[in-house]
């Protein structure tokens, strides 16, 4: 990833993060973190299952914009979910790194142990 994308990834959450507690009348992210956990959410899922729709259209011969355009969807939802519990970008960087050079396969079974 190059410096562009992360600078625009930590702009974007801290936007969201920011928008906390602010007029929910005033800001679509601002109705989102009025309107609780449980909607924020179902919003992920429903973005994540869009993205997969758009991946299999993709994969089947159909253009891959809208797989980017909903994958910026999950990602976007996925930072106010995170921002909402209290999480940031530097909790979810400090698990990838404690998980790099371990076998995906090792990783998981270590979760479930």
């Amino acid at each position: 990833m190059n410096s562009d994308a992360t600078e625009i990834l930590t702009r974007l959450y801290q936007t969201i993060a920011a928008r906390k507690g602010t007029d929910a009348a005033s800001s679509y992210t601002a109705s989102l973190f009025a309107k609780g956990t449980d909607s924020i959410l179902k919003k992920v899922g429903e973005e994540a299952t869009e993205f997969v729709i758009a991946a299999k259209h993709a994969s089947l011969g159909g253009s891959a914009d809208a797989m980017t355009k909903e994958a910026a969807d999950v990602v976007f939802h996925l930072f106010v979910a995170l921002a909402e519990r209290g999480l940031t970008l530097d909790d979810v960087c400090a698990e990838l790194t404690r998980r790099e050079g371990t076998s995906g396969h090792a990783e998981k079974a270590a979760r479930s142990s």
